[in-house]
């Protein structure tokens, strides 16, 4: 087909064209998804800086938060994309869509690079509670779990995987561990979340019949938490799923008081074979030293509830749009600038994996890494070593957001690489409230801070490709 010449994405991609499969899903792309009317121009959020170094940096910064197309981008991908399991159409779409917007916006070495990913169906599910009251419950079963056409059993309530005993043989364990509300949000997160993703083997392995978790967060609205969760293959497979921080504690009052509780869990799930996917990449190519590589990204896939907005929408239209400002400034970095768009982040990481293994032996100066949501951004998290560090300081400095521990998930295969590792740490509050939700949708995103993020990836990306080593 010819391209509009006001829709250079709409050109042919062969790419799309090799099974029947994605041949639907191109078509029913190509015209509406990749790259929507521009938005009235925003007001500038106030720079992080009060000073920029250089005029480049300046006005980068000033056109990131600025920008016009960042929102409705974000817009497609979370609106008429929306959810993005790995194995799913949806991710599918969200592949083609991603490289036509990358070759849309003229970047070179476009390509996308084959990632085979799991392909777990979360199929219907009902919880309900049978005694002392009839009543139905909210839940969401966790990534990876085997179904149930049915069970039904009563509720052991536990606090800590050492509550576990020989006592909650035959019966349901709920893991009743609540997360602190104590700033950051992440941090909190990353302290509980090894309840999820043991829950099962270690109930099973005391002869358990299913698991259920308390949602990982501070906040809830009667709204269930997914995420993913790991078995071992020493003890049986048994379903499981996460409930309301509301419900939770409710069963928990009711248990430690003597009552019985009795539920009944249904669940559809079932893992099918591994399916095709990809990373997407494109760069930049440096204008001194073009073998130097600066990473920014993010990761197409989302869970399979709500629209993957905070999780993660905003890293990749960040990506994307970090991408297109740069270039579309005429700015010339010295280092290549290389965007990637990884697949399977949220449970398997795949993609980050592939991209380590068929790339770790290039040039990596630093890899940058935005999969926290759209907050106000607050500090980079890195990891490397001293002069590593040093360099990342001087790179960061004139953007006046300060430097401490991290990373990324889809990054940190490149660590044993010696990759400078770095990642974007936004205020996270509302981030964790609908984090693995069906409430991660485009309307919790707020435009002022999404720039702002969109402002501080750019400036940095290319602070990174410009600074000495």
């Amino acid at each position: 087909m010819t391209a509009h010449p006001a829709r250079p994405w709409a050109r042919s991609y062969n790419g799309a064209m090799r099974t029947p499969r994605l041949v639907a899903a191109f078509a029913t792309l190509l015209i509406a998804l990749v790259v929507p009317q521009a938005a009235p121009a925003a007001e500038p959020h106030p720079t992080p800086a009060a000073v920029a170094p250089d005029a480049a940096l300046a006005r980068l910064l000033e056109a990131a938060r600025g920008d016009t197309l960042a929102m409705p981008r974000l817009q497609v991908l979370t609106d008429e994309i929306g959810a993005r399991l790995a194995g799913s159409e949806a991710l599918v779409r969200a592949t083609i869509w991603g490289e036509l917007a990358l070759r849309g916006d003229g970047h070179e070495n476009v390509r996308h690079e084959k990632v085979m990913v799991p392909a777990w169906v979360r199929g219907r599910e009902r919880l309900a509670m049978l005694a002392p009251q009839r009543r139905e419950l909210a839940v969401l079963g966790l990534g990876g779990s085997v179904g149930t056409a049915g069970l039904e059993a009563s509720v052991a309530v536990v606090h800590s995987f050492a509550d576990l005993s020989p006592a909650v043989a035959g019966k349901i364990v709920l893991f009743d561990v609540p997360m602190s509300t104590e700033p950051p949000a992440l941090q909190q997160y990353g302290k509980t979340a090894y309840v999820r993703a043991g829950a099962a083997a270690r109930a099973a392995e005391f002869g358990a019949v299913a698991a259920l978790v308390r949602s990982i967060t501070a906040r809830s609205l009667y709204t269930p938490h997914t995420g993913s969760m790991q078995y071992d293959d020493r003890f049986p497979r048994i379903p499981a799923a996460a409930v309301t921080v509301e419900d939770a504690g409710w069963i928990d009052r009711l248990v430690s008081r003597g009552i019985e509780v009795r539920l009944r869990l249904e669940m559809g799930a079932e893992t099918r074979p591994d399916a095709e996917s990809a990373n997407v990449l494109a760069e930049i190519v440096g204008s001194e030293r073009p073998e130097e590589i600066v990473v920014v990204g993010g990761h197409l896939d989302s869970w399979d509830v709500g629209q993957g907005a905070h999780d993660d929408g905003v890293g990749i239209v960040h990506t994307i749009e970090a991408m297109r400002l740069i270039r579309s400034l005429g700015l010339k970095p010295k280092r290549t600038i290389r965007a990637v768009l990884f697949t399977n982040e949220e449970n398997g990481l795949r993609g980050g994996k592939a991209y380590a293994e068929a790339h770790g032996g290039e040039r990596h100066v630093a890899a940058v890494e935005t999969d926290l949501g759209g907050g106000r951004p607050l500090r980079w998290g890195a990891t490397g070593n001293e002069e590593q560090l040093a360099f990342l300081r001087r790179a960061a400095a004139p953007l006046g957001i300060p430097v401490g521990d991290g990373g990324g998930a889809d990054i940190s295969p490149l660590k044993e690489k010696g990759v400078l590792l770095v990642g974007l740490y936004p205020e996270d509050e509302l981030y964790m409230a609908v984090h693995h939700t069906a409430a991660d949708t485009f309307d919790k995103v707020d435009p002022d801070d999404f720039r702002a993020g969109l402002a501080a990836v750019a400036g940095l990306v290319w602070r990174l490709a410009n600074e000495p080593l």
